[in-house]
């Protein structure tokens, strides 16, 4: 992925020793994992690195649809699929503990009339949205 500090295409830089083949794998209905497969910067596949598989659904929740993605250990495509039913409750667990965890937050602010966030207009989440444009990714 380009550096973290890089706000501007021209600060963008490639990671040429962290490169990766993406294939899609999917049951039609709701399960998706992704396998990375390690590659060189000519394409060729590099055995020094382990192949990663990712997890990928979409939960749909009363205030609509929340796409997750998480981590896979495992070495083969057959073994990530029978981990794919565990993988996704325990994004579940996090993603609740992580919403609890919000709302301690939240409860334990202090209110300041006019201050971003303090229900008044102009709160919310900097920037006007969700990190990572609104997908929840679990490590």
């Amino acid at each position: 992925m380009a550096a973290d500090n890089a706000q501007t295409p021209a600060g963008l830089v490639v990671d040429v020793d962290n490169l990766y083949r993406e294939e899609s794998f999917t049951d039609l209905r709701s399960a998706n994992i992704k396998r990375l497969t390690p590659v060189t910067a000519s394409g060729e596949p590099d055995p020094s690195r382990p192949t990663q598989f990712i997890g990928d659904t979409t939960l749909m929740t009363q205030m609509g649809p929340i796409p997750v993605q998480f981590p896979l250990d495992t070495d083969s495509l057959d073994k990530a699929f029978e981990m794919f039913p565990a993988g996704v409750s325990e994004a579940i667990e996090r993603l609740q503990e992580r919403a609890q965890e919000m709302a301690r937050e939240e409860a334990s602010r202090i209110v300041v009339p006019g201050a971003p966030g303090g229900g008044m207009p102009g709160g919310g989440l900097p920037g006007g949205g969700m990190p990572g444009g609104g997908k929840f990714v679990i490590d």
